[in-house]
């Protein structure tokens, strides 16, 4: 497993290229379009009501329950591919993981906007694993106060680790694009704190 730091300043961004080969990563993405409860969400936005720009799942352990964008959300019971990469991912990078995130990009209208994953419930300085699958996109990071930018196409089967204080400097998006028609998923393995 090849590890390339990209930002190592304010936080920690590990990239592992091809953390999955190929095929599996195929075979993950067409189980995982038919076999996870995808769902639109509506999010609340400066104070008025929206669809979600993408379609997004939550599974992991029981009683996990997480809330992000005005949503709350129940974690549902681990499907075993699921439950398998993140068995693999605790083993590999000696992190916690009690819950995973999904999002479906249908095709490059859907988007997720600048943020920073800093929900109390993910703790101070968080380990989340980014597990790409389907199309590639581009992944863009910004610092909060230098406005410093970096830019990562991701590909089926890369692996992104943003841990340390990433999350309090950094902010990150996955931005539209007309040029993309295929599908993409994304899978950020965390640990919820519950309270």
């Amino acid at each position: 497993m090849v590890k390339q730091q990209i930002i190592t300043n304010d936080g920690q961004l590990d990239y592992y290229p091809q953390w999955l080969d190929q095929t599996h990563a195929e075979q993950l993405m067409f189980i995982f379009v038919h076999a996870l409860q995808w769902q639109q969400e509506t999010i609340k936005m400066f104070g008025r009501e929206h669809l979600s720009p993408r379609l997004v799942c939550w599974y992991g352990d029981d009683g996990v329950s997480y809330r992000y964008s005005g949503v709350d959300h129940v974690a549902k019971g681990w499907h075993t591919d699921l439950l398998l990469l993140r068995n693999r991912l605790k083993m590999q990078l000696s992190a916690e993981f009690n819950s995973v995130l999904g999002n479906y990009y249908r095709d490059g209208n859907d988007y997720m906007g600048w943020h920073s994953d800093n929900e109390k419930a993910l703790g101070m300085n968080p380990v989340i694993a980014s597990l790409s699958l389907g199309v590639t996109r581009r992944f863009s990071l910004q610092h909060k106060t230098s406005k410093q930018k970096f830019k990562l196409d991701l590909n089926s089967g890369d692996l992104l680790v943003m841990a340390g204080e990433l999350q309090h400097h950094w902010r990150h998006a996955l931005l539209k694009s007309k040029l993309i028609t295929a599908p993409r998923i994304n899978l950020t393995f965390r640990r919820i704190i519950q309270f």
